[in-house]
């Protein structure tokens, strides 16, 4: 009988283990999907831009950036008290707690090296379990305590979320979220009209107009953006870096080689080609720090697909099939320079 239950409990653990490592690849999976864009859009960064026609609804945040996050760090004169109540409290073990600690095992090891042997570690380590039966009633005593005090005084301040922004606000993703990639800048990855990451933002963004361009955007910006998107596709495709390195910012540009690195070495290689935009809105465009911005949504075809960089076999995708992506590129143009792409989002 004993011998029955400790097999099924092998089993039971067996299946346990399956269970969660099949969770986990499928979380994994799930996050690459719900990557968000990459680069910068300046002091814009974390902002919805304003919605399109093409892109009727905000893009996913841009969660890998080296722009600061100035949203997150603002505080204000009157807040000092909140910044120091905010501090991280020491824990059970912290503090004088923890030093005296400490001490008792300091002397329990001193007292074994020499010569009262394990009888004096015996005595420290009954001491310290009943310094941690009486610690941890006080602490869960002061828990409870706490708990009533705050239930009856209320919230201490407004529905918040995100990095304090109001419940309202658009919440760009954490950059600290490393377990998200970075999205693949052709269909492969999941947006436009595949799909798509999913946004799911609560505010309600923008909607683009005369007042969204603030520099006056011409005909020939936008004839630039198209011959962008092809270039960089093209380039991308060709895993041309220098080629790269001249259409985009070294920002971008480090996201995208890490992209290409990735592929490298998974030994597989993505080939994009026949690129054609279908439909472009210009969705804001301003200046700061003497530089243009313009966040366009582009609807584009493409036929996209991975392969095996040894044998040529596809790995994913269709070579003959052509697929629709929908994505919201940011350029940015220092003065007397052409356009270079600062940042890609993926279409909700």
């Amino acid at each position: 009988m004993l011998s029955n239950l400790r097999r099924f409990k092998n089993l039971f653990a067996i299946l346990a283990i399956g269970m969660a490592v099949s969770l986990t690849a499928v979380d994994m999976a799930e996050a690459r999907r719900a990557s968000g864009g990459f680069g910068s859009r300046g002091t814009r960064t974390f902002s919805a831009p304003a919605t399109t026609n093409t892109a009727p609804t905000a893009p996913t945040g841009i969660n890998r950036t080296m722009t600061p996050n100035t949203q997150q760090n603002a505080t204000t004169p009157q807040n000092g008290l909140g910044q120091q109540a905010a501090q991280p409290r020491r824990g059970l073990f912290g503090g004088m707690f923890g030093g005296l600690l400490g001490g008792l095992a300091l002397g329990g090891l001193i007292g074994m090296f020499m010569g009262t042997g394990f009888g004096g570690m015996a005595g420290m380590l009954g001491m310290l379990l009943q310094i941690a039966l009486i610690g941890g009633l006080a602490m869960l005593a002061f828990r409870w305590f706490a708990r009533r005090q705050q239930t009856a005084g209320g919230p201490a301040g407004g529905m918040n979320t995100g990095f304090g922004q109001p419940r309202n606000a658009y919440n760009a993703p954490s950059q600290n979220t490393s377990s998200f990639q970075i999205p693949k800048i052709g269909s492969l990855g999941g947006g436009g009209a595949q799909g798509g990451f999913g946004g799911g933002h609560n505010a309600a963004p923008r909607q683009a107009g005369p007042e969204t361009d603030e520099i006056g955007i011409t005909n020939r910006d936008l004839d630039q953006f198209e011959k962008l998107l092809t270039n960089v596709q093209s380039a991308y495709g060709e895993e041309d870096y220098a080629k790269l390195r001249s259409l985009t910012t070294p920002e971008a540009m480090s996201y995208l080689a890490e992209e290409l690195g990735e592929n490298a070495t998974n030994g597989v290689k993505n080939e994009v080609k026949d690129v054609k935009l279908l439909q472009g809105d210009l969705a804001e465009a301003w200046r700061e720090n003497g530089q243009d911005y313009a966040t366009v949504a582009m609807r584009y075809s493409s036929i996209d697909y991975m392969k095996d960089r040894n044998t040529g076999a596809v790995a994913e995708g269709d070579p003959n099939a052509v697929t629709e992506t929908v994505e919201v590129w940011t350029f940015v143009r220092k003065p007397a320079n052409d356009w270079q792409l600062s940042a890609i989002q993926a279409a909700a």
